[in-house]
């Protein structure tokens, strides 16, 4: 399937949509999700056209993967986490719902479940901290 340019990371990317920013480069982003599934869910995507795994550039994945442990190993301390779920989906029978190829990074605390993908929205402000926190472990 093609590429759809109007998909909300892309509009992210173009600045059209606001997000809380917490890695950037000039290959990839990784900002807060809106609907976090645990405390200091983020995302991480390549600022190139892709659709999901099956389509990407190959050259555009040792950036993004670096990134991804980048920002899982950030989580790990900003959150003081037990562990790290990483989860990535490609195409809607998959469970991706958003076509722009993009990977989950989770923060995990032993005997915490995940919350379900309820589409409900965290508010603003606990998103800008937790991307403080993020920023501030890629930091130091």
């Amino acid at each position: 399937m093609a590429y759809d340019s109007g998909n909300i990371f892309a509009k992210i990317l173009r600045g059209e949509i606001p997000c809380h920013r917490i890695y950037e480069t000039d290959e990839v982003l990784a900002f807060m999700d809106v609907m976090p599934q645990a405390n200091g869910h983020a995302l991480v995507i390549p600022k190139a056209a892709s659709r999901n795994l099956l389509d990407a550039d190959p050259a555009t994945l040792p950036a993004l993967v670096a990134a991804v442990q980048t920002v899982a190993n950030a989580a790990m301390e900003a959150f003081d986490a037990d562990g790290v779920t990483v989860m990535q989906f490609n195409e809607a029978p998959a469970g991706q719902s958003v076509f722009h190829l993009h990977f989950h990074v989770i923060p995990r605390v032993e005997g915490a479940p995940m919350k379900a993908h309820s589409g409900a929205m965290e508010d603003g402000a606990v998103l800008a901290a937790n991307a403080e926190k993020y920023r501030a472990a890629l930091a130091g």
